[in-house]
């Protein structure tokens, strides 16, 4: 059998440094500053451009989220990976994705921003970072005492392929409905016509470095969870040797072309909260761990047929949303005025699904 070098230590660092380059490139082509990729955030966006929820200025089909899915559909189909499953407590997932989304927007990001934000010299990250950090602790100790949300099965082709073909149509609305100068909607999809929704790469570039992504990191099982998991659970390093390197390359990157500004103050699209900062992404952070994966690795999953991590991303959709709709997300200027309470109840509703999954007292 071929060796998948991707799967080793060099190879996952490799694909950390792929994305940690096309993040900054992408940023210098159009997206936004320190927001080269972001999941939670991109999925907003898309929300936004389904019209779920109407903030004008962060409305737009982020090709890059597409890409992920249907190039890890290529990888897992080309190396016979692709293998529909599901049936591991959905609607769970689904709960826990908005959770994920809900904590992840008062913090401004997913995992892989805040590791962005800390490459561009935003120093609000580190307070980001250590909260995704505590929470995927917290998670470890649910681990321990045995907690699982169960088996997924099995399933037909079909089952397996209803999210890819979801996010094919979705790219082919797309096409059929692009931006329009001046105008906020083109046919069934809105269009920010200021503010970061409207700050993005060409969309041919962005997807086909998205794609690439897809394709090594389908291969990797790259996952900024894992490698936290990992490191606490095992006191392993091979997954974190990946998100290490996307940090340097993409520090790199940045002072290589200007990027990096360090400071608390004035950072692109972040606010200085440092106290919801940290558990924002320690509530996003325990929901990513409980569901068994970030949200880039929950979408390379539902690439190669994982109907439960598929559940999980469409939750992030409608949790992004609701974060907008019901005044729980953070903006340049500061906290949403829900969003302490969306924060803290999160919290809570994933400590009740980590006992409620514990198989021992």
């Amino acid at each position: 059998m071929k060796k998948n070098f991707f799967a080793t230590t060099p190879g996952i660092m490799v694909v950390g440094a792929v994305i940690g380059v096309l993040a900054i490139v992408l940023q210098k082509l159009g997206n936004p500053a320190n927001m080269g990729i972001c999941v939670a955030c991109f999925e907003r966006d898309i929300a936004g451009a389904l019209g779920l929820h109407r903030a004008a200025v962060v409305q737009y089909v982020r090709p890059e989220i597409l890409a992920f899915v249907l190039g890890s559909l290529l990888a897992s189909i080309a190396t016979r990976e692709f293998r529909p499953r599901g049936g591991s407590a959905p609607l769970t997932r689904f709960l826990l994705g908005m959770v994920a989304a809900l904590g992840a927007l008062v913090f401004l990001g997913c995992p892989w921003r805040a590791i962005l934000r800390l490459a561009g010299g935003d120093a609000n990250a580190l307070f980001g970072f250590a909260g995704l950090a505590a929470g995927v602790f917290i998670g470890t100790l649910f681990f321990r005492r045995g907690y699982s949300l169960g088996r997924s099965v099995p399933q037909s082709t079909g089952a397996g392929l209803v999210f890819p073909a979801l996010v094919l149509a979705l790219l082919l609305c797309a096409l059929f409905f692009p931006q329009i100068a001046g105008q906020a909607k083109s046919g069934p999809l809105f269009y920010s016509a200021k503010g970061p929704g409207s700050m993005h790469a060409p969309f041919w570039i962005a997807f086909g470095c998205a794609l690439i992504i897809g394709v090594i990191a389908q291969r990797s099982r790259f996952c900024t969870m894992g490698a936290l998991r990992d490191l606490f659970l095992f006191r392993q390093t091979h997954l974190f040797m990946g998100i290490l390197a996307l940090f340097v390359c993409a520090l790199i990157m940045n002072c290589a072309t200007g990027g990096f500004h360090f400071g608390f103050e004035k950072q692109p699209v972040a606010h200085t909260e440092s106290l919801w900062n940290f558990c924002g992404m320690m509530t996003a952070g325990l929901a990513f761990a409980l569901a068994g994966g970030c949200p880039g690795r929950q979408l390379f999953m539902a690439g190669e047929g994982d109907s439960d991590a598929a559940l999980f991303a469409l939750g992030m959709l409608v949790g992004a949303a609701f974060a907008h709709n019901f005044g729980t997300a953070s903006s340049g200027a500061g906290l949403g005025p829900y969003g302490i309470h969306a924060t803290v109840i999160g919290f809570l509703v994933c400590l009740v699904i980590g006992f409620a999954h514990c198989k021992r007292a």
